[in-house]
């Protein structure tokens, strides 16, 4: 099974020490989305757990930590959201020339492969046009050009709860958008995909995208594996099936765009946090619905005569 760290909220930003301590206890638990009181035990060892997908703002906290997780046999991965907005759309993170090293050296440390870039959410309005938006794509271009193989791009989808803040972008607005960054990508070495969205950008040469990537997957675990497509996802999503193990209405970041904090109670839930907790932002009470989630491998077995240097 894939792990999901966390499309919910900020774990490698936010709360990495509580994540870090659950791999060394082997275990943690994940509330329900929309039951609360239900949560699933989740196993964190090699046996069960196949691979993890990290998904941060700022992921510098992983990096004196990354030898002890390679060390844990569980290959892994980042999304690296990585955007130029700053305060007041996204106020509680480093500044965007600190985040640029923090990727710079997480991506000498695991690999280009292992370190993906998403330009997400984009935000099309008076204050960030098109042209704003392919200078600021052309500047973190040229700084993460040779430090990712892959460019992850979205528009910003205006969430009931964002209270009328944000609107759709209009197909030319899209079409002007991919036409410029893929004339800036052009010749390069990085590929450019996108995140759950239903328009064709074939024809500049961005394809749709899978965050959790079955193909990457059986890249880095050197075998084949069965992928399911994740049916929990959008309809777009191109993901294939994992476990999230974050929680909804924990993240401290603040975006203004966030699908994830939908609620008066983030502070409160931020409060309860403890380190120490096998549960993300919450205090157990001891009425709460226990269960264990099933989980197994995905990898395949491979013949004997497919196995590399195998004779016939």
């Amino acid at each position: 099974m894939i792990l999901s760290v966390s499309r919910r909220t900020d774990i490698p930003a936010f709360y990495f020490d509580w994540f870090l301590r659950r791999l060394r206890e082997g275990s943690l638990l994940v509330e329900h989305p929309r039951n609360p009181t239900r949560l699933s035990r989740v196993m964190l060892t090699p046996d069960v757990v196949d691979g993890m997908v990290f998904w941060s703002k700022n992921p510098a906290p992983m990096l004196p930590h990354l030898e002890e997780l390679n060390q844990r046999g569980i290959p892994f991965y980042l999304q690296f959201t990585l955007t130029p907005y700053g305060p007041p759309w996204e106020p509680h993170f480093p500044s965007l020339p600190a985040r640029v090293r923090a990727f710079q050296q997480l991506s000498i440390a695991l690999g280009p492969q292992r370190v993906i870039w998403r330009y997400d959410p984009i935000i099309l309005d008076q204050a960030h046009p098109v042209s704003w938006h392919l200078a600021q794509f052309t500047a973190l271009y040229q700084q993460l050009h040779g430090f990712t193989h892959r460019c992850v791009i979205s528009f910003v989808d205006p969430y009931r709860h964002l209270r009328g803040r944000f609107s759709a972008p209009s197909l030319q607005e899209i079409f002007q958008l991919a036409e410029g960054f893929s004339r800036i990508a052009r010749g390069g070495s990085m590929e450019l995909v996108t995140c759950s969205e239903l328009v064709d950008l074939s024809s500049f040469g961005i394809g749709h995208g899978a965050c959790i990537d079955p193909a990457l997957v059986e890249e880095l675990l050197g075998c084949p594996i069965r992928a399911k497509k994740d049916r929990t996802q959008r309809p777009a999503c191109g993901c294939m099936e994992s476990i999230d193990v974050g929680a909804y209405n924990t993240c401290p970041g603040g975006c203004a765009y966030c699908y994830a904090v939908n609620s008066a109670a983030v502070l409160q839930r931020i409060r309860l946090y403890d380190p120490q907790s096998p549960a993300l932002c919450r205090q157990l009470s001891g009425q709460e619905i226990l269960f264990q989630r099933q989980m197994k491998t995905i990898k395949m077995d491979i013949p004997n005569s497919h196995k590399k240097g195998s004779r016939p």
